[in-house]
């Protein structure tokens, strides 16, 4: 595909098939998705035969396989990258060869140049240096010379161009080679009708115009290709943190490994391809290697490099019962791994799969410049036309002065004139500008982001996120840390570790970050946990559960209270909040939030409480602050109590009318839907799986993702944060605003040019200004415009390096050891 024309042209051939629902075309990436409707046949069957049709139509096509190795996936696209770094190569040859007949067919207007400077080589005859250039000035002069090196342009450095555009247009669908190849033969044939036909007095010999145009088009075609290769470059440093092979671990001795003891001394270690790995299999990693798989560290210690992944600049420590992940680098000693995601599964894979899907999804604004460049090249066709037949019948009458001008030739030929114009307006438009315009920038954009720690799932998601103007915010894991404490335990009846052991039992299961503060609580104080049976979670309320023949309920106030027809007499309630309150550890600063669980069992109703305190994280003022500075209005929706939400609130900055507790899951999305409502533009912030519905629900889902796990808060997110830090939500911001304004620039520009250029290419200037320009001239442009885009689009890697310096820091490792890493930060 060339352009935004062929895109267009490949959507129309696939969306006329009965099977297929919906298509996306990526012209960058080189690939098409296709939703297909309900049918019988199989999938893979339908994809040959929609590949079929696409290289019968002049788009060469075939299925791309899915659920392929991680090694594989490496491969194909190293193929791909080289298979353009060849194309940039071959190209180079071409613009070479192009610009050397340039050389040679403009060599003739060395004379004139010479001659401005008082020096005529025709009658020096003083040195030998002039009696070897006057001949070959004269040889450079002839018409039939420069005739050859025309055609030899046209056939050698311009022949793919040539054929590429003829079969377009002879398949219906013309592209810029099509635009680009009528003005070259035009130009051709009407210099060499001139050459032989002196009779008709034209005096059109231009043959250096097609020479010319070629070579810039050539030119232009190269440094685009080559700039297109440096737009996939963070793809490519993507791509190059998965480790193809592994050290794969195998030892007969049972038990786990001592933390200082990497290696048995009957271990045996053997080289082996990552995609050989399963889950279970223990890895060997050196100082110095990349991560091949997502795990647990089951013996050794070392500082792990995550920026890759993150964007968090500073090293993580890691030792035994820690978790790591495919593609981050390990520094400084030997680890020991125990694979629990491998393979295409590990998280680096996903995020190199989930860019590649954001890629290939448009952007709503994209839509809008296909569909311009689509008809594009037919209406430059019709405007060509128009431009010759209004010069050579109207035109140069109304006008008569025009014929004066050079492009009409010594004798003032309106036929030559009109010629040249109407080869003007074909090769000066670009639809190329067009459809480089959004894939570009998106195609950075979201690779830019992968590299920060900001997994964007598409450019449909950057366009909305940039039009944003409310940011809705959960409590728990987003404004705080997501990592509560049991503060203290209360009893109506029985013992404080009572209360925990069936609180634990209740949520051992659960995955919500008060469930496991509850059972880590239990399992420091190695308390036995009763069985449990008939689990029932419901999400942003509480849990329930049979323990010891009792039903056990684990939760909010009122959620507990309604679980049971027995209920705690009401004074009893005010003691046990009375005994949390002053039993409660690390309150009494604004940077804590306290939670309080109710647990209730059948037949007596509530019978304790527990509080849970969390801490505020260090970044969520900041990030509350730069989102007012923004103008964007922010909202804490929690389904905590009114007191402890209201305190995070004020520690952070949100005022009291933005501040809503006590909600369920359902009543979130519901508050969310009512801005949309309103005609506000809603992002939602979250993490667990209470925030699902309202991630779905808004304009855009924002995850943040613990320990690199994924949870349903990730799966209905359109952005995940993969840093954990709030304060990516601003920098995911920056960037959707920084890309859409590429692409708004990228637009502007595209339909700029054209809108000047093709009206400039047809003569609006020449009656009163008496400028015209040459085909050359306007081959020239038309490969500047495209150069253009891509560079401007390219321009979003310095606002990687702006994020780089507001959250980076230089590490310099000085030394370390077993127990202590000394780390020098400057």
């Amino acid at each position: 595909m060339m352009c935004g024309a062929c895109v267009s042209r490949v959507k129309n051939i696939l969306s006329a098939d009965d099977r297929v629902d919906s298509v996306v075309v990526n012209m960058l990436t080189e690939t098409a998705a296709v939703k297909l409707r309900r049918i019988e046949e199989e999938p893979a069957s339908v994809a040959e035969s929609l590949a079929l049709r696409l290289s019968d139509c002049g788009f060469p096509t075939k299925r791309r396989a899915s659920s392929s190795g991680v090694t594989e996936n490496v491969r194909k696209w190293k193929e791909l990258v080289k298979k353009k770094e060849e194309l940039v190569v071959k190209s180079r040859s071409r613009v070479a060869f192009a610009w050397t007949l340039v050389a040679l067919c403009c060599g003739s207007h060395a004379s004139h140049i010479f001659h401005s400077l008082g020096i005529h080589i025709a009658h020096a005859k003083s040195s030998l240096a002039f009696l070897f250039v006057g001949p070959l000035m004269e040889i450079l002069h002839s018409s039939y010379l420069k005739g050859g090196l025309a055609l030899g342009s046209l056939l050698g450095p311009g022949r793919e161009l040539l054929f590429d555009g003829l079969n377009a247009f002879k398949k219906g669908s013309p592209n810029m080679n099509s635009l680009v190849g009528f003005g070259s033969v035009a130009a051709f044939i009407i210099s060499s009708i001139s050459l032989l036909n002196p009779g008709l007095a034209w005096d059109a010999s231009f043959f250096d115009e097609p020479v010319m145009l070629l070579g810039f088009v050539l030119l232009g075609r190269s440094l685009e290709e080559k700039a297109r290769i440096q737009a996939s470059s963070d793809m490519n440093e993507l791509l190059s943190l998965i480790s193809t092979q592994s050290r794969l671990v195998i030892t007969s001795t049972e038990g786990s490994p001592s933390t200082d003891t990497v290696l048995c001394s009957d271990a045996i270690c053997v080289e082996v391809p990552t995609d050989d790995i399963r889950v279970g299999d223990s890895v060997l990693v050196l100082p110095g290697e990349t991560i091949p798989i997502d795990g647990t560290v089951i013996s050794g210690r070392s500082v792990i490099d995550e920026s890759m992944l993150t964007g968090e600049s500073l090293p993580v420590f890691k030792e035994k019962g820690l978790t790591v992940s495919a593609g981050t680098i390990n520094w400084d000693g030997p680890l020991r791994i125990e694979a629990s995601s491998t393979g295409s599964n590990t998280m680096i894979s996903k995020i190199v799969r989930m860019v590649e899907d954001a890629q290939s999804r448009e952007a709503p604004v994209q839509r809008l410049a296909d569909s311009i460049a689509g008809p594009f090249v037919y209406s430059v066709m019709t405007l060509s036309a128009a431009t010759f037949a209004f010069w050579y019948f109207v035109g140069s009458h109304i006008f008569p002065d025009v014929l004066l001008n050079d492009i009409a030739g010594p004798e003032g030929d309106p036929l030559l004139l009109s010629l040249k114009l109407s080869v003007d307006v074909l090769v000066v438009s670009c639809p190329c500008a067009l459809g480089l315009a959004t894939p570009t920038a998106i195609l950075v954009g979201t690779s830019l982001g992968a590299r920060k720690g900001l997994l964007i799932r598409g450019g449909d998601v950057l366009e909305r996120l940039a039009g944003i103007n409310y940011i809705a915010l959960d409590k728990t894991g987003t404004l705080t840390k997501g990592k509560p404490v049991v503060s203290a335990i209360s009893s109506i009846l029985y013992g404080e570790s009572e209360i925990l052991r069936l609180a634990a039992a209740v949520e051992k299961t659960a995955s919500h970050p008060i469930a496991k503060a509850i059972v880590n609580k239990a399992e420091s104080l190695e308390l036995v946990l009763p069985v449990t049976k008939g689990q029932l979670v419901e999400p942003g309320f509480g849990t329930l559960a049979e323990v010891d023949g009792h039903l056990i309920a684990v939760g909010s106030l009122e959620w507990v209270h309604e679980r049971f027809q027995t209920r705690a007499n009401p004074s009893d309630l005010t003691n046990l909040e009375n005994s949390l309150m002053n039993h409660s550890l690390n309150t009494t600063s604004s940077k804590y939030s306290k939670t309080v669980v109710y647990v209730g069992r059948e037949g007596e109703g509530i019978i304790g409480a527990i509080a849970i305190s969390d801490t505020v994280r260090e970044d969520a003022e900041s990030t509350i602050t730069r989102l007012k500075q923004k103008g964007i209005k922010t909202v804490l929706l929690s389904g905590d109590r009114e007191e402890a939400v209201a305190t995070v609130a004020d520690t952070v900055g949100i005022e009291n009318d933005f501040v809503k507790a006590s909600l369920s899951p359902q009543q979130k999305s519901g508050f969310i839907s009512s801005l949309k409502a309103a005609g506000h533009h809603v992002a939602m912030v979250g993490d667990g799986i209470n925030d699902a519905p309202s991630l779905a629900v808004a304009d855009v889902g924002i995850a943040l993702q613990n320990e690199a796990q994924e949870n349903a808060a990730s799966d209905a997110a359109s952005i995940i944060l993969l840093g954990n830090k709030i304060s990516q939500v601003v920098d995911a911001l920056d960037l959707a605003q920084a890309t859409m304004g590429k692409v708004y620039q990228n637009l502007c520009w595209a339909v700029a040019y054209n809108v000047v250029a093709i009206p400039i290419a047809a003569g609006v200037l020449l009656p009163h200004f008496d400028f015209a320009m040459t085909p050359s001239l306007s081959g020239g442009l038309m490969a500047l415009s495209s150069i253009f885009v891509v560079g401007n689009s390219l321009l979003l890697q310095l606002h990687g390096s702006q994020i780089s310096r507001k959250v980076g820091s230089t590490i310099e490792i000085i030394s370390s050891h077993s127990n202590t890493d000394m780390l020098n930060l400057k």
